[in-house]
């Protein structure tokens, strides 16, 4: 889930937020055009289990992946942030759903306004590096896109919330492509909540989660129609940040008491991050909590697999925990008589196949007819900067091979 678990003490904002004194520059406004969707939690085998003809069809037509391999934890905030900035969390700092900055002396998470805080986000997502160049944006949501990073917001953007129906959704969207040339975004971000709530709430096997993947099925084939009547060279690559598996909804792990004195403990049930106030404490308890450990594996930061890019080389070093306790397959962490919901996701992608997510391009820039192989999800980034034509203003760990295999 995007920002669904954050409590408005009033009504949201339903208006769209503006950033006046910017236009396309002359460059800019003979460019193609994206618009990159998520689908929170579109296991990468949904469509084809559920009979999402449209996205099918659509997918048959330009380029489909046997899956993407989300970047790990598996969870929403450091996906989609990592699918814009080409970056694996350790690298652009955003490392969990929640997780502690030793340097600010602060816990992130996106339940409080540190989600609208420029100050946590590494990278340059692709609206900044877009507005940078000259070049429009506009975003119905995405994960950092409410906050000035690197001192710039989309031209375009609304505040999340779900309030707003589909088709009021699809009519900004067509809104924006009707814009005169040089107030018109070149880049657009969407995002559709339900297949990951309906997951997360009845389970991905569900009755539920089949008609939230139709209902995401007929929103893109009507967005899809919508825009090409334009008749602007826009290209769509829908994406997921992860997947979905059952959880054991009986068979909670509890969170291991240790002293508060000497730990910080934060966990999102699929993670629990374990921050040493003090470090002298770190070796025993350790080796304390691996010889306890049952259905879940421990480790400590500077021993974790290679795969997570988790090291001191890291940009982001200091926010990841001392400590990290990963719960096997269906297992989670809640404590006493917190209700367990029967879906879950943040495990290892490298372990856990249901953890992989969707991927569907087409349009003008996308090659016809192909079935790739599965890909990390850092190349996204390089996908849509190759396609807008956008320079790449700093290094990012997306290698651009799948771009060059897709696009014309």
């Amino acid at each position: 889930m995007l920002y669904s678990s954050l409590a408005f003490a009033q009504a949201p904002d339903t208006t769209q937020q503006i950033v006046s004194g910017r236009v396309n520059s002359p460059e800019q406004q003979k460019k193609p055009y994206v618009i990159l969707i998520s689908v929170d939690g579109m296991r990468w085998d949904y469509a084809k289990k559920y009979g999402a003809k449209h996205l099918l069809d659509l997918a048959a037509t330009g380029v489909r992946a046997e899956s993407m391999v989300p970047s790990y934890p598996s969870v929403t905030f450091p996906n989609h942030y990592t699918l814009v900035t080409g970056l694996y969390p350790s690298h652009h700092g955003i490392v969990g759903n929640k997780f502690y900055d030793r340097k600010f002396k602060e816990s992130y998470t996106t339940k409080g306004k540190t989600v609208l805080d420029g100050k946590w986000y590494g990278g340059n997502p692709l609206w900044v590096l877009a507005e940078q160049q000259k070049m429009l944006t506009a975003s119905f949501y995405w994960v950092g896109s409410e906050a000035p990073i690197n001192g710039m917001l989309p031209t375009y953007y609304y505040k999340y919330n779900e309030k707003i129906p589909i088709h009021s959704r699809i009519q900004a969207v067509v809104n924006w492509l009707k814009l005169p040339a040089a107030a018109r975004p070149h880049l657009i971000t969407f995002y559709f909540p339900e297949v990951d709530h309906a997951g997360h709430n009845f389970g991905p096997g569900s009755e539920q989660a089949k008609r939230s993947v139709l209902f995401i099925d007929s929103a893109v084939n009507e967005l899809n129609k919508a825009v090409k009547a334009t008749k602007l060279p826009v290209s769509f690559v829908i994406v997921a940040d992860h997947g979905m598996t059952e959880v054991y909804t009986d068979k909670a792990l509890p969170i291991p008491a240790l002293d508060t004195a000497k730990f910080k403990i934060l966990s999102e049930g699929e993670i629990a991050h374990i921050y040493a106030k003090d470090t002298t404490a770190v070796p025993a308890t350790y080796e304390a909590l691996k010889k306890s450990a049952t259905n879940y594996r421990v480790f400590l930061r500077t021993n974790t697999p290679l795969a997570w890019h988790y090291s001191k080389a890291t940009d982001r070093y200091d926010r990841i925990a001392d400590i990290l306790l990963i719960p096997d397959q269906h297992y989670v962490f809640a404590s006493s008589g917190h209700k367990i919901n029967p879906g879950a996701h943040g495990y290892d992608p490298d372990a856990v196949k249901d953890m992989h997510a969707s991927f569907y391009a087409w349009g003008p820039a996308i090659k016809q007819h192909m079935v790739i192989p599965s890909f990390k999800n850092v190349e996204v980034y390089p996908i849509v900067t190759r396609i807008l034509g956008l320079r790449s203003s700093t290094p990012v760990d997306g290698k651009g091979t799948i771009a060059k295999k897709i696009l014309k």
